[in-house]
């Protein structure tokens, strides 16, 4: 007997209960019964949202150009399309990334050319599939598919996942890769209590005090490649690596324990430490740096013949090949440029630190254009601008999303809550680290996903379970509802500037609701 046929508990947002005998279920109900159900509503939000990120995607260009940092990266992708995967940029060697998020850009340049829906193409398919995994790992985490579609309602309907999905940038890149490792943790998660709760039936759980083995974990494996694109799109992964790994570690620990194995921890280590690591320490370098493919093929790449142009015969690393050399002194110069990238005497005009980014306090302006060069508001002094907000019904309640997260992993050891200040932390603490480094608002794209998390099982709580009397109920559900179109209204009045409209004057200056936005 495996976890999987025992029978289903109600669903926390079906508001119906299943009036049968329950086995003991030491791992909590089994995920809802309704997959058709789940994958349509899956699906259905995330056409939905792939229509709201498609929108009009080639507007706002800049006379025809990229706007704001899409100035980088979509030349370079244009590079790599030219090169066959691989930039050269021989002027003046500005490329700071790796390719993956090029590479990814440069797939839409192909299929349109270049103009505004060639390099916006992928991040906007890339918007799309956000959605769906957040659906999905919401369902999940909640046991609930009603609370998987209110989670996507709020996906769609943040500005920051929004705009990162409508420029041709990295961000959204990386924050679908973490997400998709998230998802990938929390199937391995349900796997491994599958597996121990079939041997707990069978009886065979405690004939070694390390407990059982529990076989290869396809699904953690998948994590493994994620996170190692990931870090082939912004070196900023690793620190999904690390807390990813501890993660999942800490599970099985949890999961031996409540599966009666005399020694948790001890069989953690020898059963479970060696193929975490193979799979969430080896697999994601390797990932990563089978991505640079076309580096390594090239005869014109980055510092590709660094070792004999530019480094002398016995210095730097002199034992290992010259391909190798090369590759190690471009990640050289590159973790030199970001080491050293601290914000100047003379700020830039939209700079922020990451004290400010839960909160949204300091938004990012991509693109702004007034009078004749922003025609169609009926005025002739309209305006056209496309600023990075998250949407302020969301976002400004991030500490205390955050506050209930950590009281709820202290008091009741709620796991999921646990699970989600993880990921947040991942994508929000590390940048504390060097905190004069020059930073914006965009590197909280990756938070987005985990705040929707949050906020979802926060207004699971408020709805109730299934088995709450109805009075409750129908109370949680309205109050469910009424955030729910709160957040869309909040985000349906910041559109114009989400996606670079021409408005009036006196509408430009409603949308900035904060001094700190202007």
């Amino acid at each position: 007997m495996s976890i999987a046929t025992a029978p289903a508990a109600a669903e926390a947002g079906a508001g119906v209960e299943v009036q049968q005998e329950k086995p003991w279920q030491p791992f909590g109900p089994p995920p809802p019964a309704d997959r058709l159900r789940g994958w349509t509503v899956a699906l259905t939000l995330a056409l939905i949202g792939g229509i709201v990120r498609f929108w009009n995607l080639g507007h706002p260009a800049d006379k025809g150009t990229p706007v704001f940092d899409e100035k980088h990266y979509v030349p370079q992708a244009w590079q790599v399309l030219r090169n066959g995967g691989y930039e050269d940029n021989p002027g003046y060697e500005l490329v700071v990334h790796p390719p993956l998020g090029k590479q990814l850009i440069a797939i839409g340049e192909w299929i349109f050319g270049y103009n505004g829906w060639g390099w916006r193409f992928s991040s906007a398919v890339f918007g799309t599939v956000c959605v769906l995994l957040i659906v999905r790992i919401a369902r999940r985490l909640t046991r609930s598919t009603l609370l998987g579609a209110v989670a996507g309602v709020l996906l769609i309907a943040d500005g920051v996942s929004h705009v990162s999905s409508r420029v041709g940038m990295l961000d959204i890149f990386l924050a679908v890769f973490v997400v998709g490792a998230f998802g990938c943790l929390l199937v391995d998660r349900d796997q491994v209590r599958a597996r121990l709760t079939a041997a707990m039936t069978e009886g065979w759980v405690g004939n070694s005090p390390l407990g059982p083995r529990l076989g290869f974990r396809w699904w953690r494996f998948g994590a493994g490649v994620l996170l190692g694109l990931g870090c082939a799109v912004k070196w900023s992964g690793v620190w999904f690596i690390v807390a990813f790994g501890l993660l999942n570690v800490f599970w099985d620990v949890t999961a031996r324990r409540s599966a009666g194995v005399r020694r948790p921890w001890l069989g953690t280590i020898a059963r479970d430490l060696a193929p975490a690591l193979w799979a969430l320490a080896v697999i994601p370098p390797t990932v990563y740096f089978g991505t640079w493919w076309a580096w390594f093929a090239s005869e014109t790449g980055t510092d590709r013949w660094a070792a004999s142009i530019k480094l002398t015969v016995d210095s730097f690393l002199p034992f290992l090949p010259d391909y190798l050399r090369g590759l190690l002194y471009f990640h050289n110069n590159v973790l030199g440029f970001h080491t050293n990238l601290h914000t100047p005497a003379t700020p830039h005009p939209w700079e922020s630190k990451p004290w400010t980014w839960p909160m949204g306090l300091r938004p990012m302006l991509y693109y702004y254009e007034s009078g004749a060069a922003a025609p169609g508001c009926g005025r002739q002094d309209c305006v056209g601008a496309v600023m990075l907000i998250g949407t302020p019904a969301m976002w400004w309640l991030a500490f205390p999303m955050l506050g209930w997260a950590v009281w709820r992993t202290l008091s009741r050891l709620d796991w999921r809550y646990s699970a989600v200040l993880v990921g947040y932390g991942a994508a929000w603490v590390p940048w504390f680290f060097d905190i004069d480094r020059q930073m914006y608002f965009f590197y909280a794209t990756a938070m987005a996903p985990f705040l929707v998390l949050g906020l979802t099982m926060a207004l699971g709580e408020i709805l109730g379970k299934a088995r709450a009397g109805y009075e409750r109920r129908r109370t949680g559900l309205l109050v469910l509802a009424l955030y729910v179109g709160l957040v869309v209204a909040n985000f349906a009045w910041l559109w114009p500037v989400l996606v670079g409209d021409s408005i009036t004057p006196w509408r430009w200056n409603a949308e900035l609701w904060l001094p700190s936005w202007r």
